[in-house]
């Protein structure tokens, strides 16, 4: 059968990988999961035992992948053709495992104070506000790092279309105007450019929509959704 994405909405990393998966336009399925509904579904421990999205069955009822930085990789060897990946041994694909490696780390661990003194379990209101500025400040920084790479470039490597690696950047860096941290436009306009360039993309607007729960096809490859139960009842975890 065709590789299934679970997904975790709402606002998940695993939004690239729905990107990722439009730009290849080869067949694939979407498996949702509602990260706010506590506990997550026991069966998905069989797709993945960390309990975190994203989380790629591969076709053939083959094993599955782990962490954005692999799914990405997997997706950007399938499209090599189109520029998302490049052939191993080439300088172009330790660029593009570097970017994966920087943006999957350091730059997604920036948020994470501020994603903790959003949950703010047991937290202290004076403790949540220091989380919050030390989450700024922290965002702040790899915001102007990414803002220097990029330059007038439109996409993050400087080719002529855009890797995994964009649709990676594009799905964190929206997390700063979910936590109203400052106006992107007017202090990173460069990364503001690549936001818009991929969101108003017609792969962005799908994964999007997507996200948002809306019955949407997407460019072809898109088969649908199919439930943890399914899957279970038929596949060999």
């Amino acid at each position: 059968m065709e590789p299934v994405l679970f997904y975790g909405v709402p606002g998940g990393c695993s939004l690239a990988s729905i990107i990722a998966l439009e730009w290849l336009g080869q067949p694939y399925k979407l498996c949702r999961i509602e990260m706010l509904e506590q506990p997550w579904p026991p069966t998905f421990t069989r797709f993945n035992p960390r309990m975190k999205t994203p989380a790629l069955r591969l076709g053939g009822g083959g094993a599955s992948l782990t962490e954005s930085a692999a799914i990405l990789q997997h997706i950007g060897g399938r499209g090599i053709k189109q520029g998302l990946g490049f052939r191993q041994g080439t300088l172009e694909f330790d660029r593009l495992a570097e970017m994966l490696s920087y943006l999957t780390t350091d730059f997604f661990a920036a948020f994470a104070p501020l994603w903790k003194s959003y949950e703010g379990q047991g937290l202290s209101e004076e403790r949540k506000q220091q989380m919050r500025a030390d989450g700024l400040e922290l965002v702040r920084h790899e915001f102007g790092h990414v803002e220097r790479m990029l330059g007038e470039r439109s996409w993050l490597l400087g080719g002529e279309a855009p890797t995994v690696a964009d649709a990676y950047l594009f799905a964190v860096s929206r997390w700063a105007d979910y936590h109203r941290l400052f106006d992107t436009q007017a202090l990173f306009p460069a990364i503001h450019r690549h936001a818009e360039r991929v969101g108003s993309s017609p792969a962005g607007r799908f994964a999007l929509e997507i996200e948002e729960g809306r019955n949407v096809r997407g460019g072809g490859a898109f088969r649908g959704h199919v439930t943890l139960d399914e899957l279970a009842g038929r596949l060999v975890a």
